[in-house]
Parts: structure tokens; C-alpha cells; sequence
């Protein structure tokens, strides 16, 4: 058993702590992942000022100081995102989903309430952003329906990011220059920052998409993305949260996953439907579509 901050887990502390994180996000680590979480274990206990993994882990079970859990989760998750990442998807949102969705609601001027799109995990904001920038500048309906963009993250660091909405040119890479020219000021050190009109048009959310009850706050959504995440999970935490993003869709609605996903592994819930520019999973509509 440890007792250093520094020495690294043992095994058995890693399979106590590997449990306990599962049951409280979802979110499995494999042996694979021992060192990535060593290191970010080793962070936790270091800025907590305590003298090894058990007494950090004690007053983590114990709820002895608030915002450790945060903390650990903020550390463990995976925040690899920039700007029209895997825009295929977007192509497809635009040209195929939209104005299918559209239709589906009785069209432009007999829909009632607007088109909700979210983006969980959103991460430091690029996927959300993302979308706002694609519906300006291609969408021709922009201006005639009223568009509601949320997205959500399990991580208050990163989402306290994508509210401030700096990024760096590794996150800006894809965006055009005139875009950047267009909808970004230059904020020091080579950062831009992200109109406010844009940040504003974006509602952002703390929850974990396993959490049942907590996602029962997200209803009615025409679209979601939930890219690259439920790899991390395993059979069981997968199929809850593909339940619950199915609970958080319209009839008809339309999911997106990332590439390297698969829903038909997951749950028999959702209809795979074959665009052109690759697959998307749609709630049932009851036969009516």
C-alpha cells in the first residue's frame, strides 16, 4: 500500500479507486490507463496537501472537503477538441439532417418552438461553437428558425473555458481566416477570443451522461452530438447513457457519434440511417417516418 504522493498505486489501491470512480461517473480505466491515472491521482493529492493516496481517498469517499470528486474528474477526463473537428458530420447536419428535421415538424412556418441542438461532452466549446459558426455562415434557414445550441460536460473546468471561448491556433487550425477575421478579437499571446454574440447563442451545462436523473433535465432535442466519449465506457455505462441521450431526443431525432463508434454495439434502440457523407442514429418515430 502507498503512502507517498509520489510513489505511484499499488495494485490493489488502483482496483479500490478503479471501482469507486466507476460507480460515481461511469467511466472505466483499463490497465492501460494505469499511468495516466497514476499521474493525474499523484496531481490530486498533491495540490490537496495530503500525505498519500489513503488519506486523499478517505476524505475522497467520505465527502470530507467539498470539490475533490470535481477535482479528480476535471483531471481523469479527456479533453481533446478544436474547431470543425470530423466536419463531415456538420455537412450531413446542414445538408441532410436540418432539412429533414424541418419537414419532420410541419416546415419552416408551421413549426412551433426552435430546433435544439446539443453537444455532449462539449469540452472547451469548440463543438458547440462549431455548429453556431456552420449554421451562419452555410445554413439558409438561419434567419427564418429559431436555433437553441447547448452543450454539456462533466468537466467544470473545461466548461469554465468554453465560456470564456480563448483559443489557441492548435483549436483554430480549420477555421477559416475570414471566419477568424469575422467572429474573433486577438486576446494576447496568441490566443483569440470568440465574439459574444457567439458565446452568448451557446448554453452551457454541467452534467454526466450516465447520470439518469440528471439528464432527465435534457428533453425534446433535435440533435445531438456525443462524439468520441462512450468509448471510455463499458457495456453497462454505455448502454445507460445511450438511454438516456435517447431520452433527451425528439421522435425522429438525430444522434451523431464519432467514427471510431458504433451504436448497433451498444443498444438496439436507435436506427442507423446511411447518409452521404457517412452514419447517424435516429430515434424511432413511432412508424411515423
Amino acid at each position: 500500500m502507498t503512502t507517498s504522493a509520489t510513489a505511484g498505486l499499488s495494485g490493489a489501491d488502483f482496483e479500490r479507486f478503479r471501482e469507486y470512480f466507476y460507480k460515481r461517473t461511469g467511466i472505466q480505466f483499463t490497465e492501460s490507463k494505469r499511468y495516466f491515472v497514476d499521474k493525474r491521482i499523484e496531481t490530486c493529492i498533491k495540490q490537496g496537501g495530503f500525505a498519500g493516496f489513503n488519506a486523499w481517498f478517505s476524505a475522497l469517499r467520505l465527502n470530507d472537503r467539498p470539490g475533490l470528486l470535481q477535482e479528480l474528474i476535471n483531471q481523469l477526463t479527456v479533453n481533446e477538441t478544436y474547431f470543425l473537428r470530423e466536419d463531415y458530420q456538420f455537412d450531413s447536419l446542414l445538408k441532410t439532417v436540418l432539412p429533414d428535421v424541418l419537414a419532420a415538424r410541419g416546415g419552416v412556418n408551421r413549426m412551433t418552438g426552435p430546433v435544439k441542438i446539443l453537444s455532449l461532452p462539449c469540452s472547451t466549446g469548440e463543438e458547440p461553437y462549431s455548429i453556431a459558426l456552420r449554421l451562419l455562415e452555410e445554413w439558409d434557414q438561419i434567419e427564418h428558425v429559431d436555433v437553441e445550441i447547448h452543450g454539456a460536460d462533466i468537466d467544470s473546468d473545461v466548461l469554465e473555458r468554453a465560456a470564456h471561448a480563448s483559443y489557441g491556433e492548435r483549436s483554430l487550425q480549420r477555421v477559416p481566416m475570414a471566419w477568424r477575421a469575422k467572429y474573433f478579437a486577438p486576446a494576447g499571446a496568441g490566443r483569440y477570443r470568440l465574439d459574444a454574440g457567439i458565446r452568448d447563442a451557446v448554453t452551457l451545462h454541467q452534467v454526466n451522461v450516465c447520470d439518469t436523473p440528471a439528464m432527465r433535465s435534457f428533453r425534446d432535442f433535435d440533435v445531438i452530438f456525443c462524439r468520441n466519449v462512450l468509448i471510455y465506457f463499458d457495456e453497462l455505462s454505455s448502454r445507460r447513457a445511450a438511454e438516456n441521450l435517447y431520452g433527451a431526443l425528439r421522435p425522429g431525432g438525430y444522434l451523431f457519434l464519432g467514427h471510431s463508434e458504433s451504436m448497433s454495439r451498444i443498444s438496439p434502440i436507435f436506427t442507423p440511417s446511411r447518409l452521404p457523407e457517412g452514419i447517424v442514429y435516429q430515434r424511432p418515430s413511432g412508424g411515423l417516418r
